[in-house]
């Protein structure tokens, strides 16, 4: 899925929050157009693990505003300079996609 700037800021606040030092990749970056075909349109983040996307998920109260980060590859070595990519693995890291006054 492709966020809007504050549900970007919610996630690199959760991410962050966990000490995972995530970015999340601009829209225009050339990066972008290597990952869109492998892996669709998203926003896409790089944090200590690699690289991840967020998947929105059904909510116990069913407004579906969670999301799960889902990674898409790992750094090939402690440098972090080059990613390996893998089957999509989702994580125990939630998101409250949720940007308005109401929770």
């Amino acid at each position: 899925m492709r966020m809007n700037p504050a549900q970007i800021d919610q996630t690199l606040h959760n991410l962050n929050a966990q000490k995972l030092n995530a970015q999340a990749i601009p829209v225009g970056h050339p990066l972008i157009e290597q990952l869109e075909p492998l892996f669709g349109e998203h926003t896409y983040f790089l944090d200590l693990h690699g690289l991840a996307i967020v998947e929105p998920v059904e909510a116990d109260d069913g407004d579906g505003r969670v999301g799960v980060v889902i990674n898409l590859a790992r750094w090939t070595d402690q440098s972090a300079d080059a990613l390996q990519p893998h089957e999509p693995e989702p994580t125990e890291l939630m998101v409250d996609l949720r940007t308005d006054s109401r929770h």
